[in-house]
This record gives C-alpha cells, sequence and structure tokens, in this order.
C-alpha cells in the first residue's frame, strides 16, 4: 500500500514506514518518496544507526539480524516485479526437510532484465519463467521447478537424492512432472538430477531413456514402446530396446553409461547387435549426451532409420512385456 506524506511527516509517526515496507524491508527510493532524506537514510545505516542496509537500494528499518522473511521481502525489492523464488527457499516454503538451510535466496527473473547477483542474492534469469505459487504472501517457484533448481547446484548425490525421493514419495510432484521439467530445462548442473531421476524411475533403465522419450514427441513418428522385449519365431529372447517400432521393426538403443564401462560392456553390445542382425532387425544407437547436445541431428537420423526399416520388409519378430 502507498501512502503519501509530506516532508518530514515520516518522523512524527515512524509507523508509516513500517506500513509501506515488507516484513521490515523497504526500497531506498520509497523511503525518498515518502520524504525522508539521504541524510537520514545514510546516517540511519550507519555503524550506530538504528537501520541497516540489505541488499543495494533496499534497507532494514531495524538493526537486528534479517529473518528469512525479511531477506526473502529485500530480494523482491531488489529485483524488481515478476521474480519468483526457487531453490531451497522455494522448497523449505512448500515444507519439505531434506534440505540444507541456506543463507542464499534464489530468485528467476525474466531473461530480458539485466540483474546480478550480489551478496546473498543469486539471480538466474530465464526464458521459462514459472506461474508462481504463492506461500505467506511470496511468489514461489512450484515444487518440481523448486526442487530440479536446488539439484542443480548439488555436487553430491545423497542429498540430491533424498530431497528429490522426498518430494515424490509425499506426493508432492510425480516422477513424470520432474523428468518433464528436467527435460526442459537447461544442461547446466543437469547431471546429479538426472542420475537421481534415473534411479527413482520404475522400468528405465536410464534419464537418458526420458530424454529419448520427449524427442521422440517431436519427430512426428508413429506409436514406440519401451523396454519391450523382443523374441524369435521360436520365442528366443533377441534383446530388449529402449524404443521399438513394431509396425516396420526399427529399434532404437540409447547406450548408457554400460556402453562405456570396459570389455565386458563392450562384448554385451557387440552380442546383441549380432542377434540383432542375424533377425534381420534394423538398430539405430545412439549416445546419451547427443539428445541434448545435438537433438535436432538425433532426430535426423530417428526419422532416416524409420525410412530405412520402412523400405524393407519386416522382421518376424514380436514385442512382449
Amino acid at each position: 500500500m502507498i501512502i503519501g506524506m509530506h516532508r518530514g511527516i515520516w518522523g512524527e509517526d515512524p509507523e508509516l514506514l513500517l506500513t509501506n515496507s515488507t516484513h521490515g524491508a523497504i526500497r531506498v527510493a520509497r523511503l525518498k518518496e515518502l520524504g525522508v532524506p539521504s541524510f537520514t537514510i545514510y546516517r540511519r545505516c550507519g555503524p550506530d544507526g538504528s537501520w541497516q542496509r540489505l541488499l543495494p537500494g533496499v534497507v532494514s528499518l531495524h538493526n537486528g539480524p534479517p529473518s528469512q522473511d525479511q531477506l526473502v521481502a529485500a530480494s523482491l525489492l531488489y529485483t524488481g516485479p515478476d521474480a519468483v523464488v526457487t531453490g531451497a527457499t522455494a522448497c523449505r516454503a512448500h515444507g519439505l526437510r531434506n534440505i540444507a538451510a541456506s543463507g542464499q535466496v534464489q530468485l528467476l527473473t525474466p531473461h530480458g532484465r539485466k540483474m546480478r547477483s550480489t551478496e546473498f542474492v543469486v539471480v538466474e534469469r530465464t526464458h521459462r519463467l514459472p506461474k508462481p505459487v504463492y506461500r505467506s504472501g511470496f511468489p514461489m517457484a512450484p515444487v518440481s521447478r523448486a526442487v530440479l533448481d536446488t539439484a542443480r547446484h548439488m555436487t553430491e548425490l545423497r542429498p540430491a537424492r533424498a530431497l528429490m525421493s522426498e518430494c515424490v514419495q509425499r506426493g508432492m510432484v510425480t516422477l513424470e512432472e520432474l523428468s518433464v521439467e528436467l527435460a526442459r530445462g537447461s544442461n547446466r548442473g543437469s547431471a546429479v538430477p538426472r542420475r537421481v531421476l534415473g534411479e527413482l524411475t520404475p522400468g528405465s533403465e536410464s534419464i537418458a531413456e526420458i530424454d529419448a522419450e520427449h524427442l521422440w514427441r517431436r519427430s512426428g513418428l508413429p506409436v514406440a514402446l519401451w523396454n519391450k522385449k523382443l523374441i524369435d519365431q521360436e520365442g528366443r529372447l533377441i534383446a530388449k530396446p529402449d524404443a521399438w517400432f513394431d509396425e516396420v521393426g526399427l529399434a532404437w538403443e540409447i547406450d548408457s553409461r554400460a556402453f562405456h564401462l570396459g570389455p565386458e560392456g563392450y562384448a554385451k553390445t557387440l552380442a546383441r547387435n549380432a542377434r540383432y542382425a542375424a533377425a534381420g532387425i534394423l538398430v539405430l544407437q545412439t549416445l546419451p549426451s547427443r539428445l541434448r547436445e545435438e537433438p535436432e541431428r538425433v532426430l535426423a537420423e530417428l526419422r532416416a532409420a524409420y525410412r530405412a526399416a520402412a523400405a524393407r520388409p519386416r522382421p518376424t519378430v514380436a514385442a512382449i512385456d
């Protein structure tokens, strides 16, 4: 609420300054609008003053340790309209417990806004500013975004696993919502949450398969079957491809870490490919990193492989659960 005052009136009724603040945090520009002289602001924010500077252009109307709400309020005053709180602060506001206390406030701002991180505020510009969920009057990122923004800053698996599993187990978010949010987000810092989500996802050999499924949805190709077993006419197992295009007999393999783990993994891959060849199955192999680093090229290869498979007789194989 904006309350107009003539110069000097604020000194007669200091409560009016608090009324114009958010949890005791207020912008310097607003103080000046309310008639507080610059020298008074400077003096009161000095070593012996009754106020304190929190951020550039933002002060607290008391000089004690700021509360968490005051830090959040000051951060939002610093970044301006449309900013959304995310990260650990938003996770705690949503009620998640498996998140360590942090002295930082992480904020998302529109990409076109030129704001910089400073002191306890971490500013991240984004093209994907989420619709906020309000907690205690503050705009917070939805659970899936807040959790993954937090996990992207983690370097160890254990805390990321604890946080991500908690939000799923408590029904705050689904694995599908987490996987979609992860696939839409930046590659930066995604290694830890991708690995954790791969562990949490039932029936998924790796998070790369989730990336592959999202890419397939953009391909315009017919329905793909995921993680189905292929058997030949005698009922012998051929392989369990990541994706199977049953109409044309095309297998798509997203070769995970096991593909790189030495002679044993390499031998298994050769044996698998030999069984594909013997059954007359065309197989496309894609490295997980390419799904996110060069998705358009992977899409082109997938479509070309589908056309090649469609141009030849379909092999006599069946897909089963």
